[in-house]
C-alpha cells in the first residue's frame, strides 16, 4: 500500500471522529453558542443604551440653555397690611316709643319714612277725659289749699288742735301732686319723639286704642350710622390701636368713606368668635341705610422699605420657600423668609436685598447653578408675561 491510500483512508476516520464528538456534545455547545449570543446582545444593547443617555443629556443640557426668563428687579417700597373684612349698617339708634297713657288715638301726624325733630308730635289721644280729671285736680287742689288757710288761722286762736293743721297739710300736698299728674297726663295727650330721628314703624293707628306701655312706633337715629364688624380674634390686638377704618358700601356705588373707631367688644358675641367692632359713619343725607353690607379695610401695620415678590414666583420645597436670583445670567437658589401677603404679592423679609433680579418667569423649569436667556428685566410684576 502507497503512502498516498494511507493518507486517504485516515481523513474519513477523522471526520467521523469530530462529527461523533459534536454530536455527543451538542446540549454543550448549544449552549456554549446561548451565552455568547447573549453576552454579544448585552454588550451592544449597553452601547446603545448609553449612546441614547449621551445624547439624551446632550439635548437636555442644550434645552436647559435655552430657556428663556423675565426677571424682576427689586426695589423697595412702602406696603400696608390690610385685611378686608364684610359687615353691616345699623342705626346709630333705635327707640321704641311707648303710650304713657290710655286713650283712643284721634290723629297720627306722621308717616313712616318721615324726618322728625326732637319735640315734634307724632300722634294724639283724646284728650276729653284727661281735661276733665285736670279740672277736677283743680277744684280740689283750690279747696285743699283754702282748708288749710283756714286751719291755719283757726290754730292762731287755738280753735282746732295742731294735728288738724297737720291733716290738712297733707290733703293739700296730695291735692298738689293729683293736679301735677293731671296736667301731665293731659300733656301726654300729645306724643312727642325725643330725639332726631326718621320713623321707621308707626303701630297707632287713627282710631285704636293704646294702653300704657303699648307700642306708638320705632324710631332711628341716621344722622349718624353704626358700621358693624366681626373682628377674628387673632386681629384683636392691632384692631385695638386703630384709630380710622376705610369703608366701601356696594349699594351706593361702592362710594368709600371713612368711619372712626367706636366700640370693640371685650368678648366674643357669636360661636365662630368674632368680637363686635363698631364704626361711627356720618350719615347727614341718610342715604346709608340700616342692613346696607359694607366691606371694612382695616390697615393692621404700615411696612416701609419693603421687597415684594409675586406670590407665582415662591418656590417651596421640603417646607422651605425659595426664590430664583440671578448673577449675570447663572440661577441661584436662595431660601428666603415671607412677611405679610398683599393682594397677590408677598414681602420678602430675608434672603434677598434691594437690587437683586429675581426670575418670575421660566423659574418653574430651570435649577440651581444653570445658565438662562434673560429675555427681559421689568420693575412692575405686570409687565412679566413673555
Amino acid at each position: 500500500m502507497t503512502t498516498s491510500d494511507s493518507l486517504s483512508s485516515q481523513q474519513p476516520a477523522k471526520r467521523s471522529g469530530l462529527l461523533f464528538f459534536l454530536w455527543n456534545n451538542l446540549p454543550r455547545v448549544a449552549l456554549v453558542l446561548c451565552i455568547v449570543g447573549i453576552w454579544m446582545l448585552f454588550v451592544t444593547v449597553s452601547e446603545k443604551k448609553s449612546q441614547l443617555e449621551a445624547a439624551k443629556q446632550e439635548e437636555h443640557v442644550e434645552q436647559k440653555k435655552l430657556i428663556n426668563t423675565v426677571l424682576l428687579e427689586l426695589h423697595p417700597r412702602t406696603v400696608q397690611d390690610v385685611i378686608h373684612l364684610p359687615g353691616s349698617v345699623e342705626a346709630w339708634f333705635q327707640l321704641a316709643l311707648l303710650s304713657k297713657i290710655s286713650g283712643a288715638v284721634t290723629e297720627v301726624v306722621v308717616e313712616e319714612g318721615d324726618s322728625v325733630k326732637a319735640g315734634d308730635v307724632i300722634a294724639r289721644i283724646e284728650e276729653d277725659d284727661y281735661r276733665i280729671a285736670l279740672a277736677a285736680a283743680k277744684a280740689a287742689y283750690t279747696q285743699a289749699k283754702s282748708d288749710f288757710a283756714r286751719n291755719q288761722t283757726m290754730l292762731r286762736k287755738k280753735v282746732i288742735p295742731p294735728a288738724s293743721l297737720e291733716a290738712s297739710k297733707t290733703t293739700l300736698l296730695r291735692a298738689k301732686a293729683d293736679l301735677e299728674k293731671a296736667e301731665l297726663n293731659l300733656k301726654r295727650c300729645k306724643i312727642i319723639t325725643p330725639i332726631d330721628s326718621v320713623v321707621r314703624r308707626l303701630n297707632a293707628k287713627v282710631g285704636g286704642y293704646l294702653g300704657v306701655g303699648d307700642p306708638v312706633g320705632e324710631l332711628l337715629q341716621l344722622d349718624q350710622v353704626k358700621g358693624v364688624v366681626g373682628i377674628p380674634e387673632s386681629d384683636v390686638d392691632a384692631v385695638r390701636k386703630i384709630d380710622q377704618v376705610q369703608i366701601t358700601i356696594s349699594a351706593l356705588d361702592n362710594r368709600q368713606c371713612m368711619g372712626k373707631a367706636h366700640f370693640l367688644s371685650p368678648a366674643p358675641e357669636t360661636t365662630a368668635y368674632l368680637y363686635r367692632f363698631e364704626l361711627a359713619l356720618d350719615n347727614p343725607e341718610h342715604r346709608i341705610l340700616p342692613g346696607m353690607f359694607l366691606r371694612a379695610h382695616i390697615v393692621k401695620e404700615t411696612i416701609e422699605n419693603a421687597l415684594m415678590v409675586p406670590l407665582y414666583a415662591i418656590i417651596s420645597r421640603g417646607g422651605n420657600q425659595y426664590v430664583c436670583v440671578v448673577k449675570g445670567d447663572t440661577v441661584r437658589m436662595q431660601q428666603v423668609e415671607l412677611g405679610i401677603i398683599e393682594q397677590w404679592e408677598v414681602q420678602v423679609t430675608r434672603g434677598v436685598a434691594p437690587g437683586d433680579t429675581i426670575v418670575i418667569e421660566g423659574h418653574r423649569d430651570v435649577d440651581d447653578g444653570q445658565q438662562v436667556n434673560v429675555v427681559k428685566i421689568v420693575t412692575d410684576p405686570a409687565e412679566r408675561l413673555l
